[in-house]
């Protein structure tokens, strides 16, 4: 009998430490994480869901990873636990045809992708205490979300969505497919196969590309007019910075961040990156009024203006040094 209560006692303890691995306190506030399945546009999307606990009500980000990654992109995780911390929910999730999602790789397109970030946003949207909702995208990821960002507004108006952090937003996925390379491989867009075959392995469909050569990216994505962060790294050579500026031109109150010696992955400091966009979240999820807003446009205007005025001087620069 003393064997068997002593049994009870360590499995009693055992439930009891996995009870608190699945609900960790942090600064009071409790945190939950779940997986689920939501249905997209090509399939069941594989999703994980963190809630702050024993708290009524709390804004909730969605995590849009980039092409051919995951839901497990360390950055997205890393940002989903610091949002805990804070008291945010989050969703992050993988798109069709990757990670634990449903689909063909091949079958994936930007417009596709929209769709599936539509339903996710359903689903965030009808879960109670959901108070607000923001966007954060990397990479490609960073297109679905200015492009869903703009799509919900028209929609629903400009509380649709309270705050946009850009990751490195692939905004050269339509340059590369008309300038016909994409990811080191040549093709020819008039006669292009079924699909194309990566270095990696993967094969990208016909329809990926098609639907990038129409697609109206900054048009959609200037129809979001609320607060916008740009994070962008100095050394990425996969999405040069210049896309990033592109989003600052378009975007009535954003703030672009050049990070110096950050590649396309921010895999320099992915904690320090995941604090800055929580840094970011917060201040959106804080703002009752449209003042900081008007003041992060007109510094914008004038930053943009003495950028121009510089390109204007290094041209005379080189010209007057050509005639010497």
């Amino acid at each position: 009998m003393k064997y068997i209560l002593k049994k009870m006692t360590v499995l009693m303890v055992l439930v009891g430490f996995i009870s608190f691995m699945t609900a960790v306190s942090f600064n009071g506030v409790e945190a939950k994480s779940e997986r689920l399945m939501i249905q997209g546009d090509h399939g069941a999307l594989s999703a994980v869901l963190q809630t702050p606990d024993k708290v009524q009500s709390y804004p909730l980000v969605i995590l849009m990873h980039g092409f051919s990654a995951s839901k497990d992109y360390k950055l997205l995780e890393l940002t989903a636990e610091y949002l805990e911390k804070a008291g945010i929910a989050s969703i992050r999730f993988d798109f069709n045809g990757h990670g634990d999602s449903e689909g063909r790789f091949q079958d994936m397109t930007v417009p596709n992708e929209i769709e599936d970030a539509k339903k996710v946003y359903a689903y965030a949207k009808a879960l109670p205490g959901v108070t607000n909702i923001l966007l954060v995208g990397h990479s490609q990821g960073g297109v679905v979300a200015s492009m869903l960002a703009g799509e919900l507004t028209e929609q629903y108006g400009n509380d649709a969505v309270k705050g946009l952090v850009l990751l490195a937003p692939a905004a050269n996925i339509v340059d590369k497919t008309i300038g016909g390379a994409f990811f080191g491989v040549q093709f020819d867009t008039d006669t292009m196969p079924e699909y194309i075959e990566l270095p990696s392995g993967l094969h990208v469909g016909r329809d990926y590309f098609k639907t990038a050569y129409s697609l109206p990216l900054y048009d959609t994505a200037k129809l979001y007019t609320g607060p916008v962060t740009i994070i962008q790294g100095k050394e990425d050579t996969v999405v040069p910075p210049r896309y990033a500026q592109r989003f600052v031109e378009i975007y009535k109150h954003s703030t672009l961040e050049i990070v110096e010696g950050y590649d396309h992955e921010f895999s320099q400091n992915m904690p320090a990156i995941a604090r800055g966009i929580v840094q970011s979240v917060q201040q959106d999820v804080n703002r009752t009024d449209d003042t900081d807003l008007k003041i992060n446009s007109y510094l914008n205007e004038i930053r943009l203006f003495f950028e121009k005025i510089i390109e204007v001087l290094d041209k005379v620069k080189a010209f007057l040094a050509g005639l010497s």
